[in-house]
C-alpha cells in the first residue's frame, strides 16, 4: 500500500480527490457487518480467530499496553484510538480477560505494528466489546484466501502474494481498517493488516504495512508470487470481502 499504509504502491485515498466519504461508508459497514452481539473472551492461552466467533474491543480512548495485567507491570507501547488512514475506531482482538488485585479489568490483545503478532495488555476502561463472525487464512503455498464465517467456509480466492524477495509474512494478524480506493494503484478497495514486511521497513515514507488489496493498475496473474509483500485479489473478490469484513477480523497468514 502508500506511504502510510505499506510495500504495494497505491496512494493514500480521501483527503483531495473527494473519496472521504466513501472511506467513512466504508468504516460503517466494517462496524456493522465485521461485528455481532458481544461473546464470552476465551482463555489467554486462546489462539484469535481458532473458534467460530472471535471477541474484539473497541477503544474509546488511546491506551498504554504492559506486560502483564498488573498497575506496576512494565510499560511496551501505546495504541492510539483511533486508525492512521480512516481515522475509525482501533479494534483489537481479544486473547483473554483478567482481574488485578486491586479490583481493576484488563484485556489480553493482539496488536498492529512491529513486531509482527505481538500482543499485550490493556486496561478494559474505555473499551467496548463485540465480536466478529469472520475470519481470514492465506495459504502462501496454494496462494489462496478461505474465508470462514461462524467457523465455515464462505469463499475461496486466489491471489497474489509477495514474491520470494519480499515475501508475504507469516503469523496470526488482523484487519485495521477498509479503505476505497477506486481509480487508484491497487483498487477499488484495501483491507490494512496489522502486518509488517519482514523485508520493507520502510516504503515510500510508510512502515511497510501489509494489505489485502485489488489488482487495478497492477502486473502479476492471481496464483503468482510477484507483489512486494502485499496480498492482491481480483476484483470482484476484494469488493465481497470489503462490503463484510471490518476491523478487528483476524487474519492467519501460514506457508
Amino acid at each position: 500500500m502508500s506511504r502510510a499504509a505499506g510495500p504495494d504502491r497505491m496512494r493514500r485515498p480521501g483527503s483531495r480527490r473527494g473519496a472521504a466519504a466513501t472511506v467513512l461508508v466504508l468504516a460503517t459497514v466494517a462496524v456493522g457487518l465485521g461485528g455481532v452481539a458481544p461473546g464470552p473472551a476465551r482463555g489467554a492461552g486462546a489462539r484469535a480467530g481458532a473458534g467460530a466467533v472471535q471477541p474484539l474491543v473497541v477503544l474509546l480512548h488511546g491506551h498504554v499496553v504492559q506486560t502483564r495485567p498488573r498497575p506496576w507491570a512494565r510499560r511496551v507501547g501505546y495504541v492510539s484510538a483511533l486508525r492512521p488512514l480512516t481515522r475509525v475506531r482501533t479494534v483489537l482482538p481479544v486473547l483473554g480477560r483478567a482481574r488485578s488485585r486491586d479490583g481493576k479489568r484488563w484485556v489480553h490483545v493482539r496488536l498492529p505494528g512491529r513486531p509482527n503478532g505481538h500482543t499485550g495488555w490493556i486496561a478494559a476502561g474505555q473499551t467496548r466489546s463485540t465480536a466478529t463472525r469472520w475470519r481470514l487464512v492465506l495459504t502462501l503455498s496454494a496462494r489462496q484466501i478461505v474465508v470462514y464465517r461462524y467457523g465455515r467456509v464462505a469463499r475461496r480466492f486466489l491471489a497474489v502474494v509477495g514474491k520470494p524477495s519480499t515475501p508475504t509474512p507469516t503469523g496470526s494478524f488482523f484487519v485495521e481498517e477498509v479503505l476505497a480506493i477506486a481509480g487508484q494503484v491497487g483498487g477499488p478497495f484495501a483491507l490494512a493488516t496489522s502486518a509488517r514486511s519482514d523485508v520493507l521497513q520502510e516504503f515510500e515514507g510508510g512502515p511497510g504495512q501489509i494489505a489485502i488489496h485489488g489488482t487495478e493498475y497492477l502486473a502479476g496473474a492471481l496464483g503468482s508470487a510477484a507483489s512486494h509483500g502485499c496480498i492482491r485479489l481480483s476484483t470482484p473478490a476484494i469488493t465481497w470481502l470489503a462490503r463484510r469484513i471490518g476491523s478487528g477480523v483476524p487474519l492467519t497468514i501460514r506457508r
